[in-house]
């Protein structure tokens, strides 16, 4: 006899736990081989389910990466330190842990994000935007404190010189940024290009 709809056994849909648990191993994928190399047969193999169940999920890979990378996005963190300086070295102290994971995740897409827009999105939002936001608003804050008499044209540049710098510190040193470097990088590029006096030495 013919199987009919309602007699065949509704599979039960992913929990949001083990949801999480492949996305994060998808990271994790990610970041090891390159968004070029990764299939979904290597994250059927790494994730212990079959490809049969991510494709349930998501259509293809694509999609795949940019939930990967919306999932596993750290939290926003307020920082108000009471001071410009102090706003910056209190970010470089939280960008430390997290620089080797962001690092590898640039250099999985860097050439990917060239011809496809909604990885290079997916890359801006989860990755740089609520940072470059931060900076702003420590900005606007230095203005409203009378730090800085405006808000001066550097500070649009104040995300891809820090960013840049720090993804780019393994390529010039061989080993990811510290916050001694960054201390120095807010003292003596930072802040003078920002109008803002840094401490007397």
């Amino acid at each position: 006899m013919a199987e009919t709809g309602t007699d065949r056994v509704r599979r039960p849909r992913m929990g949001p736990e083990r949801e999480l648990e492949l996305l994060s191993v998808a990271m994790d994928l990610l970041r090891e081989v390159g968004y070029e190399a990764l299939t979904m047969d290597q994250l059927a193999v790494r994730g212990h389910c079959s490809k049969a169940t991510l494709y349930r999920m998501w259509p293809g890979k694509l999609p795949l990466v940019l939930a990967a990378m919306k999932a596993t996005a750290p939290p926003a963190i307020h920082i108000d330190a009471g001071s410009l300086r102090g706003d910056l070295l209190a970010f470089c102290a939280r960008l430390i842990p997290k620089t080797e994971a962001d690092t590898a995740t640039i250099a999985a897409v860097n050439h990917t994000v060239l011809n496809h827009p909604e990885l290079a999105m997916a890359v801006r939002t989860t990755l740089l935007a609520a940072d470059a936001q931060q900076l702003e608003t420590f900005i606007e804050r230095a203005v409203a404190r009378g730090e800085l008499t405006s808000r001066p044209p550097a500070a649009d540049l104040l995300p891809q010189v820090l960013f840049g710098l720090t993804f780019a510190q393994p390529l010039y040193e061989g080993s990811f940024v510290d916050l001694d470097t960054l201390v120095r990088v807010i003292d003596q590029i930072l802040l003078p290009a920002l109008g803002c006096s840094p401490p007397a030495r």
